[in-house]
């Protein structure tokens, strides 16, 4: 062999030994990527396995049946799931025709779709063709970003391998039209259906609002029928000749649905009511349920409330003027809060926790957390007293300066009269005998009595100052409405709720208020309680509470106590009261009470909020 020949075999070699070095890499590499694929997806499947579960927006409705709230999905959409039984059976196949022809043919890739879109990104220099199965969309928008890269794409093929192992097909279909993004915030087929063309059962769709629906899908933003442009109606109408070419309407059918003008829904644009309300009423569902806030708002739950919208509206109307309020301090806003129960069935009809109330914010109607002074004494004095059979309105109590160990009252002004009798004192509200009186009856009876009301004391509260309204933590005018709402009521205790019912995603009823009917005082208590707490309101502290209607309440006022303040200054504010039909509780105050933010007015302006919002509630009620 000469010496060329020698270096051609050589040379021969080198490529054939490097060829074959980069075949075994290109194999491992092929192995490696096919073991990964196989092996990705049960991995993600089997560690996520809450995301076949789609988050669905639950659905807050009053008393009336209306709707106050779709909840918001945690990503700022809105989706109402349907089977596949609800779907009429054209939009199954328009979307399969579309999007994935061959769906029940292959294992979660459709490689012809693959080797097209390749072949078109090749030809078109660009990567506008995806080729992508319903079950890769679905294994994206399940689990993965939009980053377009070969991993991504990787790890797509592995995910969507695995769901088909492990769903059947009519179980995938299903989850791709419940998730998939439908623009204007909208995800899923029936969520959309009702936002864009007001139909809440699918099998009432026409041919037109089906193809159009199936047209989104390709540019959710752009394609939708809200959208500007003429962009949605081409691609619409693609949807129909697609629609016509697969043999699924006819020709005519789809002339006249290209003739089909969108127009869009009629949306009411009243102001948005009840966020505290409905913060209530989630706090509620999620104590009587075990769930958690978050499976509530994201579950499909139905929950149905006690709420009048007219009467919640007037609430927060009220709410909203200044003039009822005293002036603001010098770095906060006096606050308030309100509730109003309908005192013969226990519902919560309106509610509100702020001047400015928001979802997941302070709800100060439903915490436990301010003094209610002289509002608190029927409940701890005056009414465990009538109760014990002991006393009755017209029996005369002590009205001098006592020292009970180390508690010393005051009477407010100062002034001792020696002796009044019970329905005086308790219209003046003088502090002596409302002391005295608990004092007589004993601590543990009149903290049952309370109890029976649903004002349940710590043991921190196991002193007379209680009988002045000075507790440990304080009370919510929730829990103040409840309290009262059992003398309104011939001493019956009806619990305040503001859910009435509970059903889950699939209409099952997991909860149902059960009305109960407990005589925890006698009538007698009751109606004497009524009768002096009448007097109040008529010739007492609670005068500016008087409506054209029978009232009766208590005002509360507490201190603000604060070193180099005027002993004018206040810290809370309370009305609570009832009519005929409603019990209502009334705070105001500052969330932060100090130096620079306290209030000089009394009582006066809770009593007067009372009856401004109570006389508005009847008048809607009689619209």
């Amino acid at each position: 062999m000469s010496r060329l020949d020698a270096r051609v075999v050589r040379k021969l070699q080198h490529v054939f030994y490097t060829a074959f070095d980069i075949a075994v890499v290109l194999a491992i590499l092929l192995l490696a990527m096919l073991v990964y694929v196989h092996q990705y997806g049960g991995a993600v499947l089997g560690r996520y396995p809450e995301k076949l579960k789609l988050p669905e927006s639950s659905v807050i409705l009053a008393s009336d049946g209306s709707v106050l709230r779709r909840i918001p999905l945690p990503e700022s959409g809105y989706r109402v799931t349907a089977r596949l039984e609800e779907m009429p059976e054209l939009l199954v196949k328009t979307f399969l025709a579309v999007e994935d022809q061959r769906f029940y043919s292959h294992q979660g890739l459709d490689y012809p779709g693959i080797l097209r879109a390749a072949l078109h990104n090749t030809l078109q220099l660009s990567a506008s063709e995806g080729g992508s199965s319903i079950t890769q969309q679905l294994a994206r928008n399940l689990y993965l970003n939009r980053d377009k890269n070969m991993l991504r794409k990787l790890k797509e093929a592995s995910i969507a391998l695995a769901l088909e192992k492990r769903l059947p097909k009519k179980e995938i279909l299903q989850l791709y039209l419940n998730q998939i993004y439908m623009g204007q915030g909208q995800y899923g087929v029936k969520s959309a259906a009702e936002y864009y063309f007001g139909i809440t059962q699918l099998k009432e769709l026409e041919i037109w609002q089906i193809a159009a629906l199936a047209a989104i899908p390709k540019g959710p933003s752009v394609y939708n029928p809200g959208a500007e442009g003429e962009r949605s109606k081409g691609r619409r109408d693609l949807v129909l000749q697609i629609m016509q070419q697969q043999g699924l309407i006819t020709h005519k059918e789809m002339v006249t649905a290209m003739n089909k003008e969108f127009q869009p829904v009629e949306r009411a644009k009243a102001k948005r009511i009840g966020d505290s309300y409905i913060d209530a009423a989630l706090k509620e569902a999620s104590r009587l349920t075990g769930h958690s806030l978050e499976e509530l708002r994201t579950g499909g739950y139905t929950i149905v409330t006690g709420m009048k919208p007219a009467a919640q509206q007037v609430l927060e109307e009220s709410f909203g003027n200044p003039e009822f309020f005293p002036p603001d301090g010098t770095t906060q806003q006096v606050e308030a809060a309100m509730a109003i129960i309908n005192h013969h069935t226990g519902d919560v009809v309106a509610l509100t926790g702020g001047r400015q109330p928001s979802l997941g914010g302070i709800n100060r109607a439903i915490i436990d957390a301010r003094q209610p002074g002289s509002a608190f004494k029927p409940v701890i004095d005056y009414g465990p007293a009538l109760e014990s059979g002991r006393f009755t309105p017209d029996s005369m109590l002590p009205d001098r300066k006592e020292t009970y160990g180390d508690y010393s009252p005051d009477n407010l002004n100062g002034i001792y009269r020696g002796q009044v009798n019970m329905s005086l004192a308790l219209q003046q509200s003088i502090n002596a005998p409302a002391v005295w009186l608990l004092k007589q009856v004993g601590i543990p009876s009149a903290r049952s009595f309370a109890a029976k009301l649903g004002v349940a004391l710590p043991p921190e509260d196991n002193n007379l100052s209680i009988a002045l309204g000075g507790l440990h933590t304080g009370v919510s005018p929730l829990k103040m409405a409840q309290a009262y709402s059992v003398f309104a009521s011939g001493g019956i205790f009806h619990e305040a709720h503001t859910v009435r019912s509970i059903a889950d995603a699939e209409g099952r009823t997991l909860y149902t208020y059960t009305p109960t009917h407990r005589q925890v005082i006698s009538q007698r208590t009751a109606a004497s309680m009524t009768v002096m707490l009448r007097n109040v309101v008529n010739n007492g502290t609670g005068a500016k509470a008087r409506m054209n209607l029978p009232v009766a309440g208590k005002t509360g006022t507490t201190q603000a106590g604060l070193p180099g303040v005027t002993g004018k200054a206040n810290r809370d504010l309370w009305f609570a009261g009832y009519t005929p039909d409603l019990t209502a509780a009334v705070w105001m105050g500052f969330d932060r009470t100090d130096k620079d933010n306290y209030m000089t007015a009394g009582s006066g302006k809770a009593a007067g909020l009372f009856s401004a919002v109570m006389n508005k509630v009847y008048a809607s009620a009689r619209r």
